[in-house]
């Protein structure tokens, strides 16, 4: 048996007569485990018919890169650096480090673009702590966002200044 998502033509000829501001969500804690809970809220706002991006910054091993993203439904894009490894370290070399660099460019466009309702940065925290994006640099990006645009960070030790400007933090811990 083969099941295919299609998501139902919406009328997108009326509009609110306001706009739904966006909001800057932040999942941390000192374990890597909030992408499963992240990737669920992406999938339902994807079923909704809102396009959305999920960035994975560190994780590589299929060399896919920002030219060939993963598609899950019409509307879900899903994008990992062209790495042939996961990071955890800094010890990139230059290669790897021009792959970050490149990620980070594409996601700014995009984030820039207005195309998406949804934008994940899975775990740039790491990225920001590791040195490999600049912290000044997300903070601009958020701050230049389109108004109506939801991103959600993820990453453990997140820097203090993403915590003060996010909307709403999430701190997952074991208990």
């Amino acid at each position: 048996m083969v099941a295919q998502l299609q998501t139902p033509k919406l009328n997108l000829t009326h509009s609110l007569p306001y706009t739904v501001e966006g909001l800057v969500q932040v999942f941390t804690g000192p374990n890597r485990c909030f992408f499963t809970s992240v990737m669920a809220q992406a999938l339902r706002i994807a079923g909704q018919g809102a396009p959305v991006l999920a960035v994975q910054f560190l994780k590589g091993g299929i060399n896919q890169g920002h030219q060939h993203p993963v598609r899950l439904g019409q509307n879900l894009d899903w994008v990992r650096c062209d790495l042939s490894r996961c990071i955890d370290k800094a010890d990139l070399d230059e290669l790897e480090t021009r792959s970050i660099a490149q990620l980070w460019e594409y996601v700014q466009k995009a984030v820039r673009s207005g195309s998406y309702a949804l934008i994940i940065l899975d775990e740039l925290s790491l990225a920001v702590n590791l040195g490999l994006i600049p912290e000044a640099e997300v903070l601009a990006l958020i701050d230049s966002k389109p108004q109506d645009l939801d991103i959600i960070l993820t990453g453990p030790s997140m820097p203090p200044a993403i915590l003060d400007i996010a909307d709403q933090v999430t701190e997952i811990r074991r208990s």
